[in-house]
Parts: C-alpha cells; sequence; structure tokens
C-alpha cells in the first residue's frame, strides 16, 4: 500500500516527505493508521546524526493510532483496536530480559539500531524499490506503519488518541525514572533540569509522589508558567541565575533527588552540584553519543552519592503502559495541557527549527491525516 511519510535520508539535511510503499503485516505483526505522533528531543538527536543512526528511515517513535490489520499468527491484538508504538521490545531470553531488565533487552540490539523489524528486514521501499528503514520500529511519522504485536500495546478506547502517543514515550520515561529507577520517597526534595516532554512528567510524578520542595529549571523562562501548572513549587530560569546556589538555599544545602531530562552536558554539571550529600542524581536525558562532560568525583564517596542512569524508566511496557493510560483518565497526569500545538506532517522541518531554536513549550503532536 501507498502511505505518507517523513524520511531522514542524510542527517543535517532537512527530511523529505515521500510516498513510500508499504508492505503488509507478517507473521505476528499488526497494520496500524497512525493518528497521532509526537516530536521528541530523540527524533532530534536523530536529525542532527547524534545518534548514529541508519538512513534511509522514517523517524518517529512516540505514536498512536489504530489498528487496521493483523498478520499471521497475532492473538492479542485485533482489528480497531487503539494502541501505542513502543520502542523498545524485550526478545524474553536474553540475559537482560530474564533478570526482568527488558527495557535493556540485547536479543533484538542490532535490529533496533538498524532501523528493522524483529525479522531483521523492513516492510518499506521507496519509489525505486529501495529499502527505507523503520525508526525505532515505530517509523511514526508516516500515515500507516507496520509493527511487531510484542511492541504494540492495546489501550482503552476513551483514551483521546493526541494524548495516548505520549504513552510511546515521554509519559513512562518520566514516571519509570521517578518511581523505579529514582525510587522517590514522600517529603524528598527535588530539582528537574529541563522542563520538555521527559522533564514535565518526572515533574509530576515527583509532584503525586508528594515529593518536596520541587524545583523545575529551564533556561527558557517561557516554560515556567507550564512548569508551576504541572506543580512545581519553585522555577528557576538559568539563563538569567546560576541554579546550583539557588537550588542550595532553597533546600539548604542540595535537594535529595536531581533529574537531568534534557541530556545537555553543562546541565549535568549544574544537576551534580545542585545534589545533596546522599542525594541522587538521575539522568534519563541522552546526550549526543561524542558528548563529553567533566565531573569531580571526589564527592561522590565522600557525600555519598548516587549517578544513576535511566532507559524508558525501566518499565514493563506491556504492564506499566496500560496502568500509565488508566491513570491519565483521571486527569492526574495533566496530559491535555502537556499538548501545546498540533501540526501536519508537512510541517515537521519547522518543528525541529523550532525545537532547535528551544521555542517548543510542552510537547507538539503531529496529526497525521
Amino acid at each position: 500500500m501507498k502511505i505518507k511519510a517523513a524520511v531522514l535520508r542524510e542527517c543535517k539535511k532537512p527530511l523529505t516527505i515521500e510516498e513510500l510503499e508499504l508492505e503488509p503485516p507478517k507473521e505476528k505483526e499488526v497494520l496500524v493508521k497512525y493518528r497521532y505522533t509526537g516530536f521528541c528531543r530523540s527524533d532530534l538527536h536523530h536529525l542532527l546524526g547524534e545518534l548514529g543512526a541508519s538512513v534511509p528511515m522514517v523517524v518517529g517513535h512516540e505514536s498512536a493510532g489504530v489498528v487496521e490489520e493483523v498478520g499471521p499468527g497475532v492473538t492479542k491484538i485485533k482489528k480497531g483496536d487503539h494502541v501505542v508504538g513502543t520502542w523498545m521490545i524485550p526478545c524474553g531470553e536474553c540475559s537482560e530480559c530474564r533478570r526482568g531488565r527488558g527495557n535493556l533487552c540485547r536479543g533484538y540490539h542490532d535490529q533496533f539500531l538498524g532501523g528493522l523489524l524483529l525479522d531483521g528486514t523492513s516492510r518499506i521501499k521507496d519509489k525505486d524499490g529501495k529499502m527505507v528503514r523503520h525508526g525505532s520500529y515505530v517509523a511514526g511519522f508516516a500515515s500507516y506503519g507496520v509493527l511487531p504485536e510484542a511492541g504494540t500495546i492495546p489501550i482503552r478506547k476513551d483514551m483521546p488518541l493526541e494524548q495516548a502517543c505520549f504513552m510511546g514515550c515521554c509519559v513512562p520515561t518520566g514516571w519509570g525514572t521517578v518511581t523505579n529507577i529514582a525510587k522517590l520517597q514522600p517529603g524528598e526534595s527535588v530539582a528537574i533540569y529541563g522542563i520538555g516532554g521527559v522533564g514535565l512528567n518526572v515533574l509530576r510524578a515527583a509532584v503525586l509522589r508528594q515529593a518536596n520542595p520541587v524545583i523545575a529549571v529551564d533556561i527558557e523562562g517561557m516554560r515556567e508558567k507550564i512548569a508551576r501548572e504541572f506543580g512545581a513549587t519553585h522555577f528557576i530560569d538559568s539563563s538569567k541565575e546560576d541554579p546550583v546556589p539557588k537550588i542550595q538555599e532553597i533546600v539548604g544545602g542540595g535537594a535529595d533527588v536531581v533529574f537531568e531530562a534534557i541530556g545537555d552536558p553543562g546541565a549535568t554539571v549544574q544537576a551534580y552540584w545542585s545534589t545533596g550529600l546522599a542525594g541522587k542524581l538521575v539522568i534519563p536525558g541522552v546526550t549526543p553519543v561524542d558528548a563529553a562532560t567533566s565531573l569531580p568525583l571526589f564527592r561522590v564517596p565522600l557525600h555519598q552519592l548516587s549517578i544513576l542512569g535511566g532507559l524508558y524508566g525501566a518499565i514493563s511496557t506491556h504492564l506499566d503502559i496500560p496502568k500509565l493510560a488508566d491513570l491519565a483518565m483521571t486527569q492526574d497526569l495533566k496530559l491535555d495541557k502537556l499538548i501545546s500545538k498540533k501540526f501536519k506532517l508537512e510541517d515537521i522541518n519547522d518543528v525541529a527549527e523550532a525545537m532547535i531554536k528551544r521555542q517548543i513549550n510542552g510537547r507538539w503532536v503531529c496529526e497525521l491525516d
């Protein structure tokens, strides 16, 4: 079938909007009509060549839509289901999966990095019959996609799909980082560097875990309003003042848990110095592969600090995403406020430019035809 998609053919070059050929789903695969896809900072990393992406590929990984067709052997999904695509699929057999760490699966590592489906092939071809890759399995900036059944999560049909797409990335990443990795306790003080899609979900999870105070830090002062809507008790515009002494002043030393949610080496250094005695620095933000930073590690033993990485919030996709969708329907997640703009696929390069210029507040979402 013919589909319309945003294709990354060369890093640091604009995406091309192309008509592609999508093959039908094979064994244990499903065809999904995408309705909404969020533009994540990881998408920008791919466009800028900062994650070593294999090209050409259809970008996008934070998608929700409706199942149009199921392939042979599919047993858990049916036509008409509302679903979310996930960019991490556990094989269930590797050492990490067997330890309960499916978010770190080794078994499908090559397929993920290569932009391929689980059988090591692609279902997408361009007008010349050449292979186009599936970005992060999902390839979500497209009118349709073929997904592995194992990477397709059914969700309740009364959840708006423009909010459901967040269940593919920023919501579980933010919430899992707070609950599974930081293991945040009520009353602990928190600072969050980077108030984007992941940072706002970290912030909201911290508020609902009864952290206090909850300090939001961002280089763009325009993000104060949404940070406070999500429950921040304080906001620091890091373009106007050094956040480190300010955080130390607010909490009387340093915060119990500090999150770096933007993937910026400079922010990581500031977050490190914002962490109090026996505190935790938690880093869900993804930096470019060649980026480095310098941290004076004498503080780690002497101040008993913990530095923790987090991938996908250490979630179990099939268990946690439906639960978070249920929680979202209570309005506690404030996902309606997370959406600040909807755009069309043809405008995606303008959206990337806006993210580079730090003009995006909340999450911008692609509304697909």
